[in-house]
């Protein structure tokens, strides 16, 4: 008589977002464990931000099956951390997950990191391991990702720079795993679509006699002058070239919104928008000239299309990207902005050479690869 085998008992993994980039940066690994049936998948959502986060939820399709509802009009990150810490510690009572997923360097990451931490319940870090080594720059990112490295059981690194960063740090080897970025799997996803712009300003732009130039600017370490800057430098380009358009879609934060309303408001050739859901971004910077961001993700992302990124930073933690010849580091003083902005514009050649130039970050599977590690750790638990 055979023994009847008897059956597992599926593990139940807590993934955790609040914002925008962690929905996208998180889909392709909560898609590849809901499609595995030895895992019982929880999505909680945080809601740091509450109306771009619904944006993403919609694209990817992803229904969270506990929404915190966090959001607070001008919150404070020490407020929203305590709340966030408080309510995951409801949820961790209430599921009893054997693990939990948080991604990046956000106030949700690394609170609701910290809360399976202090229950004992093994925190799997994705995109760990990015570094500029000065707490300022980006703040508060660069502090929560490195706490977030110290109390996580699994790191999974983009790239091997970001493996040996944490190398540096002194965590584990065996806490490291080399996976490549998940917003590559999610850009792909989202590219291979037909598509057509729904907005009315999008559909109007015509990308064969203009030179479109993508905006993106919401750090909060350049809120103020850096910011004016940028907005400045833009104003002095558009006076210059008379075949160049920017299209700048208006993070919600209001910090951003006074300042430039105050200096573009009223330019025919900058069009200010609100923001973009991330089908109708992605196809917009695939077809875009150029790009100006201060983003970490558009500085991963870009390079699949061969697009020229120049970012709005002092320091970056995506150094792939200028070694690889698929970004710029330019700063946010005015002259500097024109400058290089200006060369590629009278001389659109140098955007030829972005072309063929290999994306560092990811090839679409990374997804599946976090998924097998998760279960290859679960099974020996």
């Amino acid at each position: 008589m055979k023994a009847i085998k008897k059956k597992e008992k599926r593990k139940k993994v807590m993934t955790v977002f609040g914002t925008r980039p962690e929905v996208i940066k998180l889909a392709p690994v909560i898609r590849a464990l809901e499609e595995d049936k030895s895992f019982k998948s929880i999505v909680v959502a945080t809601a740091q931000h509450r109306e771009m986060l619904d944006q993403t939820l919609e694209v990817f399709g992803i229904k969270p099956r506990i929404d915190l509802n966090l959001m607070e009009k001008g919150q404070q990150l020490s407020c929203l951390a305590s709340r966030i810490l408080q309510s995951m510690q409801n949820i961790l009572d209430a599921e009893k997950p054997d693990l939990l997923i948080c991604q990046g360097d956000t106030t949700s990451a690394f609170a609701a990191g910290l809360a399976a931490y202090y229950n004992k319940i093994p925190v799997a870090h994705v995109e760990a391991g990015l570094r500029t080594f000065d707490h300022d720059h980006p703040f508060p990112e660069e502090g929560n990702r490195q706490l977030l490295s110290v109390i996580s059981t699994l790191n999974f690194c983009p790239t091997q720079r970001a493996r040996e960063n944490l190398v540096k740090q002194a965590v584990e080897e065996k806490k490291i795993f080399v996976t490549g970025n998940t917003v590559i799997d999610s850009l792909l996803w989202i590219a291979s679509k037909k598509y057509s712009f729904k907005s009315p300003i999008l559909k109007k732009l015509n990308f064969s006699r203009e030179k479109v130039v993508l905006v993106t600017t919401h750090r909060r370490e350049n809120f103020g002058i850096s910011m004016e800057n940028t907005f400045k430098a833009i104003l002095a380009i558009v006076k210059k070239f008379p075949d160049v358009r920017f299209v700048f879609p208006v993070h919600l934060n209001p910090n951003v919104r006074k300042a430039v309303n105050g200096i573009l408001g009223n330019q025919e050739r900058v069009l200010l928008v609100e923001p973009l859901d991330y089908e109708e971004f992605v196809h917009l910077m695939r077809r875009s000239f150029l790009i100006l961001t201060d983003s970490g993700g558009v500085q991963e992302e870009a390079p699949t299309f061969g697009i020229p990124v120049l970012v709005l930073r002092k320091v970056t933690e995506r150094a792939e990207a200028l070694e690889g010849g698929n970004a710029l580091l330019i700063g946010t003083k005015k002259s500097d902005i024109v400058d290089c902005v200006s060369s590629f514009l009278a001389r659109p050649e140098r955007v030829k050479d972005f072309r063929n130039r290999k994306n560092p970050f990811g090839d679409g599977k990374t997804g599946q690869r976090i998924k097998e590690e998760i279960k290859r750790f679960l099974k020996k638990q």
